[in-house]
């Protein structure tokens, strides 16, 4: 007896499209700007991750909060609108998912507005000298990441264009909803049993906050010097 054996065809793969990122084989430019399109992954896990665990600040834990939600935002609209990405899409295998508005943008413009607001209203570590070199930091890795999504093909002009104003938005909005409803309720956290057991505080009331970690750090030292004499 004949047996016909149909093979099934492997199920379709998908792309995790914040890490996925490809450019022209030679092509220098590409290769730079690919990096710099997972600037937004760097920020997310090496800087949010690292602030957690070593800084535990209120307004730290608020600000990535704050981008979730302006993802949920974007992952809302891309799938209310579903305008398709520019025909590159075939070739970068991102034709099944949607472009506008772009989710990098949208998130380099955010983290950007937020942090230009913090840094101006002296909340964090940066000091008075040091945050034109901030911003300009912050202000060029946000207008690469939007370059580079359209040079490498993953957006039109547009739709970078409208995740930035989206981002930048949201950003400013909920900068002005923590600082000026929810701080009200930082001394509260702090008190709780989740801010004692996990050391979370709030120290945007301080204006230097690594020269008032630094004279607590040696005064503890000289304190411990002084107890051990």
């Amino acid at each position: 007896m004949h047996h016909s054996h149909t093979t099934m065809p492997p199920p379709p793969l998908k792309a995790v499209t914040l890490v996925h990122v490809r450019y022209r084989r030679g092509d220098q430019l590409g290769h730079f700007l690919a990096w710099v399109s997972l600037v937004p992954v760097f920020i997310s896990l090496g800087g949010f991750v690292s602030h957690f665990i070593f800084r535990r600040e209120l307004q730290g834990m608020f600000f990535a909060l704050g981008l979730i939600i302006s993802q949920f935002v974007n992952e809302f609209i891309k799938t209310s609108v579903q305008q398709a990405r520019p025909e590159t899409c075939a070739l970068l295998e991102m034709c099944d998912s949607h472009g506008w508005p772009s989710s990098h943008s949208q998130y380099m413009f955010f983290f950007s507005v937020y942090f230009s607001l913090m840094t101006y209203k002296g909340y964090g570590l940066f000091r008075t000298t040091s945050k034109w070199a901030v911003h300009f930091w912050l202000w060029s890795m946000a207008f690469l990441t939007m370059y580079s999504r359209v040079y490498l093909g993953y957006h039109t002009v547009a739709q970078v264009f409208a995740g930035a104003i989206l981002g930048a938005f949201l950003g400013a909005v909920w900068f002005w909803f923590v600082n000026s409803v929810l701080i009200v309720y930082f001394p509260a956290i702090e008190e709780s049993a989740f801010g004692r057991m996990f050391y979370v505080k709030d120290t945007s009331h301080i204006p230097n906050v690594l020269k008032f970690e630094y004279d607590n750090a040696r005064a503890a030292r000289k304190n411990l010097a002084a107890k051990n004499n």
